[in-house]
């Protein structure tokens, strides 16, 4: 009966794995378009792309890297499949009659150098994201502060950091793939720079609610995992 119970998932982290895939689905969809932030422009996916590396903290906060790990690779089978299908349907003569196949293809023609970019960038800023999360915290619980706010001075810094080396990584590994010798070299940087600044702004903004979010999912599934000891191996999903 132990053992049955062990295996029994928390609601909270299905439903948590669920948004993670929607939000990385729904990006891809959304990247299509290009809009401005001032003298900014961006792709709209960063309206929910940034959603995942909020959910990734909450997951590897309150269950740790393990848990994160299987999530990351959950997301990206998902994204895989929502690519695959997109591109056979794209590939696949429409109808006489039907004259959408224009935009169908802007949306679900991703060309593969930017899928393939798409998809190693991912990989590498989730689980950077979550790599620093971790030893974050591990650290922290070493010297946490007596006081009621000693959680949220901890959890906010790590969180802040970890997003800004995880969309770092992103970034440098997304736009020289996707879209080198495409645009001037010269232009990579403020590219590079500028997404890191807008998905970390959207981080510091949605903290307090991200806060509120972590401290509910420790009390109602009674978990708060530290890392110690952990194999850190981004292809241990089974451990």
């Amino acid at each position: 009966m132990k053992q049955k119970n062990d295996q029994k998932v928390s609601v909270l982290f299905m439903s948590y794995g669920i948004l993670f895939c929607v939000c990385l689905i729904t990006a891809n969809v959304l990247e299509t378009k290009q809009i401005s932030f001032g003298p900014v422009n961006v792709t709209a996916g960063l309206i929910v792309f940034p959603v995942s590396y909020i959910i990734n903290d909450v997951v590897c906060e309150v269950w740790g890297y393990s848990r994160t790990r299987l999530l990351i690779w959950l997301g990206f089978a998902m994204n895989f499949l929502f690519v695959l299908f997109g591109a056979i349907a794209d590939a696949i003569p429409g109808a006489s009659y039907w004259d959408g196949q224009e935009g169908f293809h802007q949306i679900f023609g991703l060309a593969p150098r930017i899928a393939a970019a798409s998809f190693i960038a991912f990989l590498a800023g989730s689980f950077i994201n979550a790599y620093v999360m971790s030893r974050m915290k591990l650290s922290a619980k070493e010297r946490r502060s007596a006081d009621s706010n000693g959680f949220i001075r901890d959890f906010s810094a790590r969180a802040i950091l970890s997003t800004v080396f995880g969309e770092l990584t992103d970034s440098l590994i997304f736009f020289p793939l996707a879209l080198g010798w495409v645009i001037p070299w010269e232009e990579m940087p403020s590219l590079v720079i500028s997404q890191v600044l807008l998905k970390t702004s959207y981080e510091i903004v949605a903290l307090p609610m991200t806060i509120r979010v972590v401290k509910f999912t420790k009390a109602h599934d009674h978990e708060d995992v530290y890392d110690k000891d952990i194999n850190y191996n981004i292809f241990k999903i089974k451990s």
